[in-house]
């Protein structure tokens, strides 16, 4: 089973590594679907030494039939982890607003570009606000980074692998969303509402809240509830694969590290419309 000793920090513990003489690298990724870009946030007041990473533009590809949120080209997301000064094998530590969905996807687009010492702060930055612990203003200017981005070291879906994992009765494909979208009911992003035909729901916050995750053991029971079992493969999906990668992040949490993500999801299934779309509370 995975610890999550190697994947969550709390605030206290970070605190203490940020005075060593080697600290982690320390990245701002905050972002909201919708209103004022996360930037602003980080100039707001961030933790000490973070640099700020925009998740649009540096840790995803540009939205297209691909989905809002593609995988990065490895060129250009090397380039922009160098300049936030990660170096190869050096810890990172990513931190968002406090949902856990972009420092989510953040953990995950790093590890899947082959750096594995990434860890996510607990809770946010709100959780460093709560500990007492001190922000800033300085933009800090990093020695430039030396990280060797190696595409594949998570496993991915792309739309046949969706369909047949959804299809298939060795495997479960999870669709985070709200249930609403999820039975077709309102879609206030994507052009069309529903669900791959055969994934099961099982919407975020039943298994995160605000940010925060249950144990392990508790994990894994609610992913099991969705049928998610130690001999099925398992796969994620939301709007635009970033939810998602907070739930492959549970999934790993819960002993799953080989859980697939679905980076294109829903906006990429129906970018073709001659795809299935299934609706109604059951799979389908």
């Amino acid at each position: 089973m995975s610890g999550t000793e190697d994947l969550l920090v709390e605030a206290d513990r970070l605190a203490v590594e940020l005075g060593h003489v080697d600290p982690p690298t320390l990245l701002d990724v905050r972002w909201r679907l919708v209103g004022p870009p996360g930037r602003d946030d980080y100039a707001t007041g961030h933790l000490p030494g973070a640099v700020f990473v925009d998740l649009d533009t540096a840790l995803c590809g540009p939205p297209g039939p691909a989905g809002r949120h593609p995988l990065p080209d490895p060129v250009a997301l090397q380039a922009a982890l160098r300049a936030a000064g990660v170096r190869a094998g050096h810890p990172v530590v990513v931190y968002d607003g406090g949902d856990g969905m972009a420092a989510a996807r953040a953990w995950w687009t790093l590890r899947w570009a082959g750096h594995r010492p990434v860890r996510l702060l607990h809770g946010g930055f709100p959780a460093w606000l709560a500990a007492g612990l001190p922000t800033g203003t300085t933009v800090p200017t990093p020695a430039p980074g030396d990280v060797e981005v190696r595409p594949g070291a998570l496993p991915v879906l792309d739309t046949g692998e969706a369909a047949r994992l959804a299809a298939a009765g060795e495997g479960v494909l999870l669709d985070v969303r709200a249930a609403p979208r999820y039975r077709g009911e309102t879609e206030p992003i994507d052009p069309v509402a529903g669900h791959i035909p055969g994934a099961v729901n099982l919407p975020a916050p039943e298994y995160v809240a605000e940010g925060r995750f249950p144990a392990a053991d508790a994990l894994r029971e609610r992913f099991a509830v969705a049928g998610v079992g130690d001999d099925r493969q398992v796969g994620a999906y939301c709007g635009s694969g970033v939810t998602a990668a907070q739930a492959v992040f549970a999934l790993h949490l819960a002993g799953r590290p080989d859980a697939a993500l679905y980076v294109g999801s829903w906006s990429n299934w129906v970018a073709d419309p001659a795809r299935p779309v299934a609706t109604g509370a059951k799979p389908g």
